[in-house]
């Protein structure tokens, strides 16, 4: 098995005042994100997950064996798929941590 490698990911709402106000296929895109980001976390090692307080974006750490499987991983993502956010990952060191 190839060594695993640490990667952060972006992942951000397309329309403005997204988080605010919620159209009903949005809410059923965001269950179905919430969702399936606990069964990558059964499956995978997440260091962390969550949005910012400002509703700006959410981020991600996390273990996968590459690049495009990190990609993989997030292009499957229910909000992604039904166009209510796009992403951006990219390789991450972890200098430090206190977790």
């Amino acid at each position: 098995m190839a060594e695993q490698t640490t990667f952060i990911c972006m992942i951000r709402p397309k329309r403005p005042g997204f988080l605010e106000e919620l159209l009903p296929e949005e809410q059923e895109a965001m269950a179905a994100h919430v969702a399936y980001l606990n069964t990558l976390v059964k499956e995978r090692k997440f260091y962390l997950i969550g949005p910012c307080t400002d509703r700006a974006f959410g981020i991600s750490i996390f273990e996968a064996e590459s690049l495009e499987v990190a990609r993989d991983l997030m292009a499957h993502d229910p909000v992604v798929q039904r166009g209510v956010m796009h992403f951006e990952v990219h390789p991450y060191y972890i200098s430090y941590h206190n977790l």
